[in-house]
């Protein structure tokens, strides 16, 4: 190369200068969108939105001509209907328009059944599944997204914590189904067939809180005094009610003391089975159309079978329409409240309630922190509990109204069916079906919100967590 010639320049490899601010109304590059992408995708909106994606994915299923049983739906099945069996399933709530074991083809209720598997377990927790079994491992994002689901401790626990919420599953869940199987097999007369699908389909339920039954108005009526179907059924209710993290750490075999939520958690169920127990025979003992018809010790038995129903099961032996009101309230109470937090119950949680009743008690004795089990309560504990608890009310009190405007029905009937399906029960005193298409859409609404808890959905909603820098003066306004 002679010397007057120039010499080649190599690319700059300077990165743009971003100082300069952009032209208005110019085009955004890739970079900005992907993480404008990340942002909104968090966790807390992952899981909303994958449940509206299940319920769309459900709806559509049902709506298919091989998911309705043959003559039941000449015309196709309706598309309210559709949606509001989906939500109930994937919401793990059991209310229905329809009856399951006639309406539906066996198709249609393995759908149903396979809906209440993936809302029981959540979507967040299946991904992470699903995630670790293709890949062996889990990303950050995916454990924290388990973590939000299944209340782990650290993120490092993600990975044992699943794999033990997907081999409880499976242990009680097929244990339970064995059961049910060999005495609808052996003591009701049931083909082998027959007695392995209602099995099968009663233990999912029973065990992920759904409340579905295929049997006629979804009920139990034949089966209220038999140990060994109802027996089984409320053993499944309960574990499932009682919250994975409760479940792993009692099965753990360590010599190191239950962890305070264990502890509030498995106290407060006691306390509320024994005492709804208690409350339904002093309350239904002489109504001929619930505990008065049935003799000696069966009243007992129908009676504890009520109260583990009632928190978030959805299950029942006797005909709601029929109980007392004050059986209604109490059933009302013990919906609300629920089981323990991440699991299959619905409800504001049992440490929601303890929470708040340590709160209360603190305050009664002048204490300026509430205690447990010789540990302090941290204040934004107790306003998350406040948080849930008002917006569980404001959820329920707008929904009540708007179904008392739509329908003219009883006030005791509308706030019963509207706080089932918020706390994602199940239980009915008979006027869902007769909803008018308005009040179909108020209780799918309820479910949805009920299933996520309205702390997940406002944290969904918000655009951002913002910290403030500065604390303004203290104000006290008067109380009581």
């Amino acid at each position: 190369m002679d010397e007057d010639t120039p010499t080649p320049r190599r690319p700059s490899r300077r990165r743009p200068d971003r100082s300069r601010p952009r032209p208005a109304g110019a085009p955004r590059g890739p970079l900005w969108r992907r993480r404008r992408l990340r942002a909104l995708l968090t966790p807390a909106r992952v899981i909303p939105l994958g449940f509206l994606a299940a319920i769309a994915v459900g709806t559509v299923a049902l709506l298919g001509p091989w998911a309705v049983a043959a003559g039941q739906a000449p015309d196709g099945v309706p598309f309210v209907t559709a949606v509001f069996v989906a939500t109930s399933a994937v919401c793990v709530t059991g209310l229905t328009l329809v009856e399951t074991g006639t309406y539906w083809s066996t198709t249609g209720q393995t759908l149903i059944l396979a809906m209440i598997h993936v809302g029981g377990l959540g979507i967040a927790t299946i991904s992470a599944l699903l995630a670790l079994a293709v890949t062996r491992r889990l990303g950050l994002q995916s454990r924290i997204a388990a973590g939000m689901a299944t209340r782990v401790g650290t993120i490092a626990d993600a990975r044992s914590v699943l794999v033990g919420i997907l081999r409880t599953t499976l242990v009680v869940e097929a244990a339970v189904a064995l059961v049910l199987t060999l005495r609808f097999a052996l003591h009701h007369g049931e083909p082998p067939g027959r007695a392995l699908w209602l099995g099968v389909f009663h233990a999912v339920s029973a065990f992920n809180n759904a409340g579905f039954s295929l049997f006629r108005e979804n009920a139990l009526y034949d089966y209220a005094t038999d140990e060994w179907v109802t027996g089984p059924i409320m053993v499944a209710i309960v574990l499932g009610g009682l919250g994975f993290p409760v479940v792993l750490e009692v099965l753990r075999r360590t010599r190191l003391p239950w962890s305070v939520n264990t502890r509030l958690v498995l106290i407060g169920t006691a306390v509320l089975l024994v005492g709804g127990t208690l409350a339904f025979l002093v309350l239904e003992w002489d109504n001929p159309s619930t505990l008065g018809g049935v003799q000696g010790s069966d009243k007992l038995w129908t009676a504890v079978f009520l109260s583990v129903t009632a928190r978030t099961a959805g299950f029942n032996t006797v005909d709601y329409g029929q109980v007392s009101d004050a059986s209604l309230f109490l059933t009302n109470a013990l919906m609300f409240v629920g089981g323990g937090s991440a699991g299959t119950a619905g409800g504001i949680k049992v440490g929601t309630m303890a929470v708040l009743v340590a709160a209360v008690l603190a305050e009664a004795r002048g204490d300026t922190d509430a205690d447990v089990f010789g540990r302090r309560i941290g204040p934004e504990t107790i306003r998350q509990a406040l948080a849930v608890i008002g917006l569980y009310l404001a959820v329920v009190g707008t929904a009540t109204t708007l179904l008392l405007h739509l329908s003219g029905e009883r006030m005791a009937d509308v706030l019963f069916e509207v706080i089932s399906a918020t706390a994602t029960v199940g239980l009915s005193t008979g006027i869902t079906p007769d909803l008018p298409p308005g009040g179909d859409w108020v209780l799918i609404v309820c479910m949805f919100l009920g299933r996520l808890g309205p702390v997940t959905v406002a944290g969904a909603l918000a655009l951002r967590e913002r910290a403030r820098l500065f604390r303004l003066p203290e104000t006290r306004p008067l109380i009581g």
